[in-house]
């Protein structure tokens, strides 16, 4: 009976449905208690790990927080030459300091600093939040004001760097900081402490850089860009690149109106105000305390944007070694600026000059000016604003044309009237005259305008391209066939790819830095790894073409000339644009180069007027000599103690008697080649006239053919940010007759939109930049 009491059956119901909760939850808690215990074994390992790692962190002091942590650059002998920091650093107590300085830094960099003790661990969950959904804070975004403060300290502030070992000692040094100092101290240390760009350190010593006024004197877009510029001094330096200064000027101003410390209408007259108004000319308070600073400041400025690029900030306590040959160095500067051998008009005329060792890429000297008054000033030494004129015909011509179409040094060119296809612009010489067909041996020693741009017409302008980005070059926008008598390019690039035709063929990319020694020890050596940029054949047959520039009677650089030394050189000046020439005498230029290298080493000189377009600022047919004569002084000095000797014929390549002269060609290629270009016919040769896009055809049996392809480098690449537009320039003196000539602006030393010793309208092909892979890498040892 008891078996169907409707109580009994409900009970029993109901332990049944307990029996099933309690075996539910059974699992949830289970899990629920061993993730309980795996978070609290996560968190006393991390706590663990932590407080092992701040045992073995640094000591910081109050004299490591104020101090300038100064850096030292040492030349290629292992002397130092300069020491980054307080020589550049007016220190200014909080007192002094602009509330409204303190509050856009406070803004932009930690807008928590009143509210941690050091570390922050809402702005931790943040950056990591960021770092998931791949937002670009990354490990920095974690960091509280206190904590850049340390890392300023004594830590390096390279990328590589950034280990979890590094950042829990920094952050247990902030928490040591916060407990010691006050938050008006710790921000007074940070602003006296932060590398502002241009050797400059501390905020007061940038407001008198950037705008020759004190800290009480600034605006609030002055305090706003200052404030963000830490960041990335380089890329933010109002200067060189106001783009992207103004973009972080109001961002800063953005975050202050986020803080409530301006409103959105001072923001907005602020963001009104242009980032390059009331910046100093002059730099007045840019020092340097070195007796060798005069010497060395083109190739210092250099070296610490070198520097930055690898990640490091330049007063990170670091030792920096160069590749500065200090003797070579103190002789280019003397012959730039006081050697009286050489008649410089006058202080204003302007000089930028680079060497490079011609066997692995590394700058032993730059000069970046003249008679310059003030540290870390306009380094023309690496300039893109300048035409190139005649000396881009080795590596845009005639290298290609060898490379890729096999000519012989001896190939007929024709010097004949030519007119640019599809235009009515016709090219000139310097003489006006025409030689008729020559050979391509005479058309480069006498730098002849139209057998160049010819030469490059058969080539094909792609090729030619190819040719150039084998030796480090890119542009932004295509070059077009008026480049072939000009390209605007550095002495620091000419001179790397002119060693490549020293070397045999080989690029390297020209660097500064050769090894970095941090705080703790660690040292990062670099170097470079060359690539095959030409064929032997092409690097020793252009060379033996260019050595006649010097010693043959009718060559352009017969001033460069050293007697008894094995040497090749090639000169180039641009013209004024057409609707200029009655403004300046006659055979005046904007520009004159000269580019020279024996087995030893390339130098590349600019030589020109900043401000090409203002009154009395032209070169003379008499001064295109200064660069040659420059080079003369520098190269003979610098090459006494270096072997003498004369490049090697290689195999692949045969000698062969013309007319009394030594000719070469590439073996198996003697020189029937089909002249494809544009206006006119070759006597002898067979011609299809055709347009710009038309290249030469081998005829001759291919025999022995060596690659053409550059070697790929298996190093990333680095890039350098640079304005630039290719140019025409043709030969030492050429004319352009162009009705449609170019209009020039005075643009502080870009030059104008036409080039080539005939003022040759060229188009704008885009910023010039070093995109090869020929990077180097570092070596890090302990």
């Amino acid at each position: 009976m008891s078996q169907n009491n409707p109580k009994n059956s409900r009970a029993e119901v109901r332990r049944g449905r307990q029996f099933s909760n309690t075996h539910k939850k059974g699992p949830f808690r289970r899990i629920l208690k061993w993730a309980l215990i795996l978070v609290g074994a996560l968190f006393l390992f991390g706590a663990g790990l932590f407080t092992y790692y701040a045992a073995s962190a640094p000591r910081i002091t109050r004299s490591a927080l104020t101090s300038d942590n100064s850096t030292k650059f040492y030349d290629a002998n292992g002397t130092v030459i300069s020491r980054l920091g307080s020589q550049n650093r007016d220190y200014v107590k909080s007192n002094k300091i602009p509330r409204t300085l303190k509050r856009a830094v406070v803004s932009i960099e930690d807008r928590r600093f009143y509210k941690h003790h050091g570390v922050d661990p809402i702005r931790i969950a943040g950056a990591a939040i960021s770092n998931l959904t791949g937002s670009s804070l990354g490990l920095q975004g974690g960091s509280t004001l206190t904590q850049q403060l340390v890392k300023l300290s004594v830590f390096s502030t390279a990328a590589s760097d950034r280990t979890l070992k590094r950042k829990a000692q920094e952050a247990w040094l902030a928490i040591k900081v916060e407990n010691r100092y006050s938050k008006s101290q710790i921000l007074e240390f940070y602003i006296n402490k932060v590398y502002m760009g241009n050797g400059v350190y501390g905020m007061q010593t940038a407001a008198e850089y950037y705008y020759d006024k004190t800290l009480d004197q600034l605006t609030l877009p002055e305090f706003a860009l200052l404030a963000g510029m830490p960041q990335s001094p380089t890329l933010y330096n109002p200067y060189k690149y106001p783009q992207y200064a103004t973009k972080r000027r109001d961002e800063v101003l953005d975050a202050m109106v986020k803080t409530k410390a301006i409103t959105q209408q001072q923001a907005q007259s602020a963001k009104n105000t242009s980032v390059k108004a009331h910046l100093s000319e002059t730099h007045a308070k840019a020092r340097t305390s070195e007796k060798t600073s005069k010497y060395i400041d083109s190739y210092l400025k250099q070296a610490i944007e070198e520097l930055e690029d690898k990640g490091y900030k330049p007063n990170s306590g670091l030792k920096v070694y160069t590749n500065l040959n200090m003797s070579a160095q103190k002789k280019l500067y003397q012959v730039s600026n006081n050697d009286p051998t050489i008649a410089y008009p006058n202080d204003r005329f302007q000089v930028g000059a680079t060497v490079v060792d011609v066997n692995n890429g590394r700058v032993v000297a730059m000069q970046g000016g003249r008679k310059t008054k003030v540290a870390f000033g306009l380094n023309r030494a690496v300039q893109t604003g300048r035409s190139s004129g005649s000396t881009a015909k080795p590596i845009m011509d005639y290298g290609p044309a060898i490379q890729y179409l096999k000519y012989p040094t001896y190939q007929p060119v024709k010097d004949t009237p030519y007119v640019y296809p599809g235009t009515d612009k016709s090219v000139y010489d310097f003489d006006n005259k025409y030689q008729g067909t020559i050979t391509m041996r005479k058309a480069l020693v006498e730098s002849r305008n139209i057998p160049a741009i010819r030469t490059l017409e058969n080539v094909g302008v792609p090729k030619a391209t190819t040719f150039l980005k084998n030796l480090g070059m890119s542009f932004s926008k295509p070059l077009e066939i008026q480049n072939g008598i000009g390209l605007y390019i550095s002495s620091e690039q000419l001179a790397a790819s002119y060693a490549a035709f020293s070397n045999g063929g080989t690029y390297y990319k020209p660097y500064l830095i050769n090894k970095i020694v941090q705080v703790n020890g660690v040292t990062h050596k670099y170097h470079k790894q060359g690539k095959r940029a030409m064929s032997p054949a092409t690097a020793f047959m252009i060379t033996n073409m260019l050595k006649g520039v010097m010693t043959d009677s009718q060559g352009s650089g017969t001033a460069a000339k050293i007697s008894g030394l094995y040497e090749a050189g090639k000169t180039g000046t641009t013209q004024y644009p057409d609707d200029y020439l009655n403004k300046v005498p006659a055979m005046s230029t904007m520009d004159s180069w000269f580019s020279g290298y024996t087995k030893n080493y390339s130098l590349a000189i600019w030589t020109g007027y900043d401000h090409q377009f203002k009154a009395n600022s032209y070169v003379t047919s008499a001064q295109t000599t200064i660069a040659q004569q420059i080079y003369k002084n520098v190269m003979g000095y610098i090459s006494e103690d270096k072997p003498n000797t004369d490049w090697t014929q290689p195999s692949d390549v045969v000698a062969t008697n013309r007319g009394g002269q030594t000719e070469y060609y590439v073996a198996g290629y003697p020189g029937t080649v089909t002249d494809n270009s544009s206006n006119q016919t070759t006597s002898g040769y067979t011609t299809d006239s055709g347009s710009s896009s038309s290249s030469a055809v081998v005829t001759q049996p291919r025999e022995n053919e060596s690659s053409s392809s550059a070697e790929s480098s298996s190093e990333s690449s680095e890039s350098t940010p640079s304005e630039q537009k290719p140019s025409g320039d043709g030969g030492d003196g050429g004319s352009d007759s162009s009705s449609a000539s170019s209009s020039s602006t005075d643009n502080g030393g870009s030059g104008g939109n036409s080039g080539g010793d005939g003022g040759n309208t060229t188009p704008d092909t885009g910023g010039n930049t070093n995109t090869d892979s020929n990077n180097g890498g570092a070596d890090v040892t302990q």
